[in-house]
C-alpha cells in the first residue's frame, strides 16, 4: 500500500512539472493572487468493525487554499469530529492537515484560460489529530495521512464559487503502530464524505482564476516601444497641425472683423475645416482593461484638450483582439473603454456627460492582433465655423 501511494505520487508530480513547461503564460500567479476560503460538512465513518451509517458521526470545519499553477495548489484544513462517545466533550477529535491539491482535468486536458464547470482534483496531504482525553487530564495526539477526490462545480459570472464534493480515506498513522507494523493499517482508517461551498478572491489580474498572457521576447519589445513611439510622434504632429489651424480661425476672425468696419455692404462667409479629427490611443495589456502608467500620457492628452475646449466632446471606444472566448472579448472592450473614461473622471474632473465610451468587441484595424487591444479617443466639436456681417448702408 505504501509503496502504490509513493509511486502515485511521483507519478502526478512528473505530470505536473510537464504541464509547466506549456510555452503558454498564464497570469495572476503573484503572492496575493488565487487565494480561497470554504466552509465544509459531512460525515465519518470507521473502515472496519462497524457499521456504516450507525457508526458514522458528523464532522465540519474551514479551509484556506491558494493556486500555485492551474494545476497544482495546497490547502490548509482544519476539521471537527463531533462526539458519540460517553465523554463530555462536544468534540473529541481534531484534524488539522496540509493538503496538496491537484486539478486532473488541467492536468491532462490542458487549461483552457478560465475555469471549467466541472473538475476533479486529486487530494493528498498529512495532519496533526487530537484525541480529547476521556478519561485522564490530557489529550492524545497522533498524526494523519488523507487520501480524496475533489469534485467540484464552479458556478457564478466570473467561476468565483465552487461547490463541491470531497470523499476521502483517512488513516491514524500512529494507530496499533508499532505493534501492528503498519502505518495503513484499516483498523486505524475512516472513511470521510463531505461537501462545501468556496471562494475564490479575485487577483491582480481581475480575475478569480489564471488568465493567459503572451510571452514576449526582447525583440518583440522592442518592436512594439518603436511603434508606440512612432504613434507618438503622429500624435504630436497632428497637435502642431491643430495649433497651425487655431492660428488660422485667429487670422481669418480678424479678418472678418476688418470686413464688419468697411462702409460698403458686405457679407462674407468663412468656412475653417481642421484637416483631421484630434484621437488619441491607449493600448492595452493581453485580457486586461486595467491601463498601465505608461499610457497615463495619452489619457492626459485627451483630458488638457478638452479643458481648453469644454464645448468638446469624446467618443471613447474599446477593441480586443480575436484570441478567446467571443463574450469574453466583448466584455473586455467595453471595459477598456470605461477604464479611459474613469480616468478622465475621477483624476482630471472630465464632466461625465461629456464622455461617451463604446465596446466595440474584436477590432480589425489592423492586421497585427496585438494592435488591437486599444481604446481609441475621438475628439467631437463644431468644426466649422460660420460667421456672417452686414454693415447697412447710410
Amino acid at each position: 500500500m505504501k509503496k502504490s501511494i509513493i509511486l502515485f505520487a511521483f507519478v502526478i508530480g512528473a505530470f505536473a512539472a510537464n504541464a509547466q513547461m506549456s510555452p503558454i503564460a498564464v497570469q495572476g500567479s503573484k503572492m496575493r493572487d488565487n487565494w480561497s476560503v470554504g466552509l465544509k460538512g459531512g460525515m465519518v465513518t470507521p473502515m472496519t468493525h462497524g457499521d456504516f451509517f450507525k457508526d458514522a458521526r458528523l464532522t465540519f470545519g474551514v479551509g484556506i487554499g491558494k493556486d500555485l499553477t492551474p494545476v497544482f495548489g495546497f490547502e490548509v484544513q482544519g476539521l471537527a469530529y463531533v462526539n458519540t462517545t460517553l465523554s463530555k466533550t462536544a468534540i473529541d477529535v481534531t484534524d488539522v492537515s496540509l493538503l496538496n491539491k491537484f486539478n486532473l482535468m488541467n492536468l491532462f486536458g490542458g487549461y483552457l484560460g478560465m475555469p471549467r464547470l466541472f473538475e476533479i482534483e486529486a487530494v493528498a496531504g498529512i495532519g496533526w489529530l487530537h484525541y480529547y482525553s476521556t478519561t485522564g487530564p490530557t489529550a492524545d495526539n497522533s498524526w494523519s495521512t488523507r487520501f480524496g477526490l475533489n469534485m467540484n462545480f464552479n458556478v457564478g459570472e466570473n467561476k468565483a464559487w465552487t461547490i463541491g464534493i470531497r470523499p476521502a480515506v483517512v488513516y491514524d498513522m500512529q494507530g496499533d503502530y508499532p505493534w501492528a507494523r503498519s502505518r495503513y493499517n484499516a483498523n486505524a482508517g475512516a472513511i470521510e464524505i463531505t461537501a462545501g461551498v468556496t471562494y475564490h478572491f479575485t487577483g491582480s489580474n481581475g480575475y478569480p482564476y489564471f488568465t493567459f498572457v503572451r510571452a514576449y521576447d526582447q525583440a518583440q519589445v522592442d518592436m512594439l516601444n518603436a511603434s508606440i513611439n512612432n504613434l507618438r510622434a503622429r500624435l504630436s504632429d497632428q497637435d502642431y497641425q491643430l495649433n497651425n489651424a487655431a492660428q488660422r480661425i485667429d487670422a481669418l476672425q480678424m479678418e472678418l472683423k476688418d470686413c464688419r468696419t468697411q462702409a460698403a455692404k458686405v457679407q462674407t462667409v468663412v468656412e475653417v475645416e481642421t484637416s483631421r479629427v484630434p484621437e488619441s490611443i491607449i493600448t492595452f495589456r493581453q485580457s486586461s482593461s486595467k491601463v498601465d502608467a505608461s499610457q497615463l500620457p495619452n489619457v492626459e492628452r485627451v483630458a488638457n484638450y478638452m479643458k481648453k475646449h469644454p464645448e468638446a466632446t469624446v467618443v471613447i471606444k474599446g477593441y480586443a483582439s480575436p484570441e478567446g472566448n467571443l463574450d469574453f472579448n466583448i466584455r473586455l472592450a467595453q471595459a477598456r473603454a470605461e477604464a479611459v473614461k474613469k480616468i478622465l473622471v475621477n483624476r482630471y474632473q472630465i464632466n461625465s456627460n461629456r464622455i461617451n465610451a463604446e465596446g466595440q468587441g474584436i477590432g480589425d484595424m489592423f492586421t497585427d492582433p496585438d494592435w488591437n487591444r486599444v481604446s481609441i479617443c475621438t475628439i467631437e466639436e463644431l468644426e466649422i465655423e460660420k460667421g456672417a456681417a452686414t454693415n447697412s448702408s447710410k
